[in-house]
């Protein structure tokens, strides 16, 4: 797999998060007050989502002049306003509902020099008894020197140009799911995450206006601008079988809530959306070794249940403070300058080691210890501490 193809993997399960959510069907109060993560609305609307998204990254220039080529992926509305035939022969007619188109726009051979702007406009129309809106929005991009590096501005607005009455109106003239693919050619990004020293200064600088840079190639020459906080090269996990449009749920608690489903519920599900469709068909199909795949990977101890970190040995019962530095899991940040006591030291499949603790100060330290419920981070996030006298 090519690294752009893994890369949109994951830009695809950021297009569709929220989409349609469990139980899958038109009638659940979720899935009648939709919601999507980068939505830009139209400017002139009484009740919308804002009309624009931007964010800024750095890049290292290489030998040669080089250039980037944008992706800007969104999904279009599509109403259904009247039940439609299926796809498959003999199942029940699909009801009203508001679908999804979804684009990708290329604009490539960005110079990384200068000011420039790209027009972006999507056709509206009506392809039986399913009807489209158009859209119109523009992407600006800036590149200004700081220091040794490039600081590349990337803004995508939605500029439709009529007034907008009702929130339905609006959001059928929006862009839903914005996000960026940003590949360069001569080139590599700077990661703003865990940036390197040389580079920490200019990484402050750098501002996100609803849409976080994150590294996404093995080279460093992909970035995917995402409506939500990611880590660098963010990866679909290899045990899932196919979309669910929830990423905050767990692959195995929503097949087997899938499974659970009546039929008359599983027929509407079917009958709400052809993606939905395949959700429910994909889960009644798994079998026993694949729904036993989604239980995920199990982590296992060492030969050794111990890691020197800088030069201390630490194992199970070590106190350690919590210096977090190479995610971008908010909640890993709360812990920064705690003290914590390690459970385990454990080892991932791919070999990986990583320390469980649970935190000293918390109340609940000895309710987690007891049904496993640990913090995992990695050896050198940790610092080593003395055991109280």
């Amino acid at each position: 797999m090519s690294a752009l193809i893994a890369a949109r993997a994951v830009a695809d399960a950021v297009l569709y998060e929220g989409y349609l959510l469990y139980p899958y069907r038109a009638s659940a109060i979720k899935n009648r007050a939709r919601w999507q993560f980068g939505v830009l609305g139209p400017p002139a609307a009484v009740s919308a989502e804002p009309p624009s998204l931007s964010l800024q990254c750095l890049l290292r220039p290489g030998v040669r002049r080089g250039h980037v080529t944008i992706y800007l992926r969104f999904l279009q509305i599509q109403a259904r306003e009247s039940p439609v035939s299926s796809a498959v022969a003999g199942e029940p007619p699909l009801a009203g509902w508001d679908e999804a188109v979804d684009h990708e726009i290329t604009l490539p051979g960005l110079p990384l020099a200068g000011v420039a702007e790209f027009p972006v406009a999507v056709p509206g129309g009506v392809d039986g008894q399913r009807r489209r809106w158009p859209l119109t929005a523009r992407v600006r991009t800036t590149v200004e020197a700081d220091g040794d590096l490039l600081r590349l501005t990337v803004s995508v607005t939605n500029e439709h140009p009529h007034p907008v009455a009702t929130g339905q109106e609006a959001t059928r003239h929006s862009l839903i799911g914005a996000h960026l693919l940003l590949a360069a050619q001569d080139a590599t990004f700077v990661s703003l995450i865990d940036p390197p020293a040389a580079a920490a200064g200019a990484a402050a600088r750098c501002h996100q206006d609803r849409c976080w840079p994150v590294l996404a190639g093995p080279d460093d020459d992909l970035l995917l601008g995402a409506p939500i906080i990611l880590y660098d090269h963010p990866e679909v996990a290899a045990q899932s079988p196919g979309e669910l449009f929830d990423l905050t749920e767990i692959d195995e608690i929503l097949t087997l809530r899938v499974l659970t489903m009546t039929d008359a519920e599983k027929a509407e599900a079917r009958a709400t959306d052809e993606r939905a469709r395949a959700i429910v068909d994909r889960c009644e199909s798994l079998g026993p070794s694949e729904l036993e795949q989604l239980h995920g990977a199990w982590l296992a101890a060492p030969e050794d249940p111990s890691v020197v970190i800088n030069g201390v040995r630490v194992a199970e019962g070590s106190l350690v403070r919590v210096r977090p530095t190479r995610r971008a899991d908010a909640q890993d940040l709360f812990f920064d300058g705690q003290v914590a006591r390690v459970t385990a030291v454990v080892s991932d499949v791919d070999g990986h080691t990583h320390v469980a603790l649970v935190l000293v100060d918390d109340p609940a330290a000895d309710l987690h210890d007891w049904y496993g419920r640990y913090l995992y981070f990695a050896p050198d996030e940790l610092e080593p501490l003395a055991p109280p006298e």
